[in-house]
């Protein structure tokens, strides 16, 4: 087996709404149309799509105090401090990278946890 590309990230959310706002407004990702009947919503980044998923509910918890250590998905931003001041001005949590690398760590309204590191 050889893989060539990874296409996109399943992502369970509870509530769509308030996960299009975060996912739309806040990281500023563009939502393209999706075939699918089930409710949900996609979005595109680069070649990669970014999938949510209704879910009745979600187990993701952020188990350790680093968030940089629970699952996630990374996206390079090109701007770390004007990342970072968004977050903020939607008063998402942030959590510097543990390592001292140039990368902050936020949760998405269900607690999935999104990392954004400088290019």
């Amino acid at each position: 087996m050889q893989i060539n590309q990874c296409v996109h990230t399943a992502i369970l959310v509870t509530d769509l709404e308030r996960s299009e706002h975060f996912y739309g407004t806040v990281l500023g990702l563009s939502k393209v149309e999706r075939p699918m009947k089930f409710p949900g919503s996609w979005y595109q980044v680069g070649e990669y799509q970014i999938h949510l998923i209704v879910a009745l509910s979600v187990h993701g918890e952020t188990k350790n105090e680093k968030w940089g250590r629970n699952p996630h998905i990374a996206f390079l931003v090109s701007d770390l401090d004007a990342a970072k001041q968004q977050l903020l001005n939607y008063n998402c949590l942030i959590q510097p990278s543990a390592s001292g690398r140039p990368a902050v760590f936020t949760q998405d309204p269900d607690g999935n946890v999104i990392e954004l590191s400088q290019q």
